[in-house]
């Protein structure tokens, strides 16, 4: 059951609370603990959402939240410790907050051996999900600081994130690949034109990252480019990893190359994942410590299904059985249940099911050889391997009577929308539906990739270099993100695909059937 609350509550419990942060006077910035990496929030709901913060040593994060940007009236809560365990970052679960509302919140971190030391604030926002049926806007996308392309200053830096901002979305949907853990930052690159592309750089980047501090500083490191900042400290996030958070494609059967002096995948994995849950404001599982999936509900309109497409996966192989088991794993069993669950409870006008790769996208795991299988897709034909997972929940759509799904997906780094036909499919026990592809949000930018006709999908529109143009760099301008906007008195869902100059690619509206 949901609490919620009324601004006028939330006002009058503030005033009972403990009071506004006392600020001492010191002579030195230098004396007191700072925030490093600016604030974030995520994984907004109804009445709660969670703020984040880095401090520069060990430390209490201190939080203040209003409904104002004056904070008259704020509310403060309990500190919470921030300590080199966990890099020195916090976060925090706001509750009780008045839904569809704008919420102000101010960080400070204070020192732990001198309760008098308080450094200065880095404030933020997010807005409550809708208890109405009021409009909501998001954006997603994925692919972040890959194949060598860093923050270059001289380009703007990770400019799609100034582009996104301006939309004042409610919230961002990052489809995974946040970071490109293997992938090196060099000082410069040179261009195919001649010119050179100048990095900033740390040197935790100059290698693939093996050590937890390596994982936490290939994070870090996007939390320095100011535009990233700026749209975190406004735009919460619904976050989800895939691959290069912890090497490219992997999986239990991965082949470490060369440069990996760890040689277990298992290890790498493990540390990635420390530092994932330590650098997000996500809500975190007391079922399943570290879990991913979870269902996100962003009002009436609104439910969204992070899924989690690379911890229960088997192995990278072939993936040809014609026989669910171990081997053909995607989703896992427990996973793929919990979806059905959701989606059946669910009772949104419209169903986001979030994967963090897409349905019939060929993704090869030796993409120079053409072999393995690296997603869902096995090639043309009846489903196999992991397509029996999307067969199943796509069979379980249709006989449940769920209506209104649609599927938000990234990592190939290339634009593309996907109308699935069960005229045109092999398989083709399904509802039609349609699956959006965006990014890369800052990385290189390859496709088209192969579609697989298992499930009969459509082109309806696609932006790719092509095969004699792939890796483009961001100057090249390629560099995509999705919009959607659900109207709130109509119920309709327009989707619209942009560049990074904020270029309307193309764009479509979807009318909602009756829940």
């Amino acid at each position: 059951m949901t609490f919620r609350i009324s601004r006028r509550k939330f006002l009058s419990s503030a005033a009972a609370g403990a009071g506004v942060i006392a600020m001492p006077h010191l002579s030195r910035a230098a004396d007191r603990p700072a925030v490093s990496h600016g604030v974030q929030s995520g994984d907004v709901g109804l009445d709660s959402g969670v703020v984040w913060a880095r401090a520069d040593r060990p430390s209490q994060m201190l939080v203040e939240v209003a409904t104002t940007e004056s904070f008259k009236d704020a509310r403060a809560l309990p500190p919470i410790a921030a300590l080199p365990e966990s890099d020195f970052t916090a976060k925090m679960l706001l509750e009780n907050l008045p839904s569809g509302q704008d919420i102000f919140y101010r960080v400070r971190f204070r020192d732990l051996a001198h309760v008098n030391v308080i450094g200065e604030p880095a404030v933020g926002r997010f807005r409550t999900a809708p208890a109405d049926r009021r409009d909501i806007s998001f954006v997603w996308g994925g692919d972040v600081a890959g194949q060598g392309w860093g923050i270059n200053p001289d380009d703007g830096g990770m400019f799609t994130f100034a582009t996104m901002r301006k939309y004042k979305p409610d919230f961002f949907l990052h489809s995974g690949d946040t970071i490109y853990a293997d992938g090196v930052i060099p000082s410069e690159v040179k261009l195919a034109d001649g010119k050179l592309w100048k990095n900033v750089t740390i040197p935790e980047k100059a290698k693939v990252a093996e050590t937890l501090d390596e994982y936490r500083a290939a994070h870090k490191y996007n939390l320095l480019d100011e535009h990233v900042r700026a749209f975190n400290a406004e735009v919460p996030i619904f976050v989800q990893w895939d691959d290069h958070e912890v090497t490219n494609n992997w999986s239990l059967s991965k082949q470490l190359p060369a440069a990996y002096k760890e040689r277990d995948v298992n290890v790498l994995a493990a540390r990635a994942a420390r530092a994932f849950h330590e650098i997000y404001p996500m809500r975190e599982s007391i079922v399943e410590p570290g879990r991913v999936y979870r269902t996100l509900s962003y009002g009436p309109h609104l439910d969204v299904f992070m899924l989690d497409e690379r911890s229960y996966r088997g192995p990278n192989g072939a993936n040809q059985q014609t026989s669910y088991g171990p081997d053909a794993y995607f989703l896992g069993p427990d996973q793929l249940a919990w979806l059905k669950r959701a989606l059946l409870n669910s009772r949104a006008t419209w169903k986001v099911i979030a994967s963090d790769m897409p349905l019939s996208i060929i993704v090869y795991d030796d993409a120079t050889n053409k072999k393995g299988s690296e997603a869902f897709a096995q090639g043309d034909g009846s489903p196999r391997g992991r397509e029996l997972e999307i067969a199943e929940i796509l069979r379980f759509i249709k006989t449940a009577g769920i209506v209104n799904t649609v599927w938000l997906t990234a990592d190939v780094h290339y634009a593309a929308a996907h109308y699935y036909n069960p005229n045109k499919a092999q398989f083709q026990d399904f509802d039609p539906f349609w699956e959006f592809v965006s990014g890369p949000l800052h990385a290189g930018t390859f496709g088209p990739n192969e579609l697989d006709n298992t499930f009969g999908p459509e082109v309806k529109f696609i932006k790719a270099p092509g095969a004699d143009k792939q890796n483009l760099p961001p100057s090249a301008g390629m560099q995509f993100f999705g919009h959607v906007k659900i109207d709130g008195a109509t119920g309709q869902m327009t989707v619209t695909l942009r560049d990074r100059a904020d270029t309307e690619l193309w764009s479509t509206t979807l009318d909602p059937k009756p829940v």
